[in-house]
């Protein structure tokens, strides 16, 4: 059985566990038995993109794992040198996943000038043929979300940004709020000095590592998170973060970052 991971509601049906397995830079064999480790040892949140060039080996250790496809969520991303092809790169993301459709397709990085909107307007045309079940962004500021919202009236349902204490910025974390976007932070653990004294001392407060109070802290901020590992015991860490809560003290400490 696999781990009780929380979920929020994108959309009716459609629900997004708040602790998935990245796999940025990772490829070719280890993307493959990076991700059958990751499913058997409980995620069932995949994050992956075009530009990482490892869809192929993540939709062989999806139909390898046993795991129903219904039982996990897929995100993968559009780069921005596709814009205007949409259709064509979801289609082809589809073929290498080896499945009918994803959960989640982001905007990988907002395109050039003037073409956000477009790329926007096809992404809710690939939603509404059954290809995407929920359409978000990433690397998205307050300011072009809203531009999409106030052009279609659709609201990106995530926007995956880079998050970690050194750039937290409650102000952000408000806007999205307001506006009904889920935050998915990336790269929390690259961009931490791991070795800060305040840190090691909330870790040993808790017993558990630096990066587990990382991302413990993520959460606590209604932030998903997506940890990358090639290493099962790591794998294993990530997902114990649900073990165990930070104090009011402690968040504040690390909200004053490093």
């Amino acid at each position: 059985m696999a781990l009780q991971i929380p979920v929020v509601e994108l959309a009716p049906g459609v629900n997004l566990p708040t602790i998935g397995f990245g796999t940025w830079q990772i490829t070719g064999r280890s993307a493959y038995e990076s991700a059958r480790t990751a499913l058997d040892v409980g995620y069932r949140h995949i994050d992956t993109a075009t530009m990482y060039g490892n869809e192929e080996q993540i939709g062989r250790a999806l139909r390898d794992s046993g795991v129903e496809r219904t039982e996990i969520f897929i995100t993968t991303k559009l780069p921005p040198a596709q814009s205007g092809r949409e259709r064509q790169t979801i289609e082809a993301s589809l073929k290498a996943l080896g499945v009918d459709y994803v959960d989640l397709w982001l905007i990988h990085w907002p395109p050039a000038r003037g073409r956000s909107l477009p790329t926007w307007i096809s992404f809710l045309e690939q939603r509404d043929a059954g290809r995407i079940r929920s359409a978000g962004v990433s690397n998205y500021d307050t300011a072009l979300i809203d531009e999409l919202v106030k052009e279609t009236g659709e609201t990106p349902v995530v926007n995956q940004v880079a998050w970690s204490p050194a750039q937290h910025d409650p102000q952000f974390l408000d806007d999205m709020r307001q506006r009904r976007v889920v935050v998915e932070g990336y790269s929390s653990l690259k961009n931490t000095p791991l070795d800060d004294p305040r840190l090691v001392a909330i870790a040993s407060a808790h017993k558990v590592t630096v990066p587990q109070v990382v991302l413990r802290w993520q959460l606590h901020h209604d932030i998903v998170i997506i940890p990358k590992s090639t290493r099962e015991a790591r794998m294993r860490d990530n997902l114990d973060v649900l073990g165990f809560s930070l104090t009011a003290d402690e968040i504040a400490t690390i909200d004053a970052g490093f």
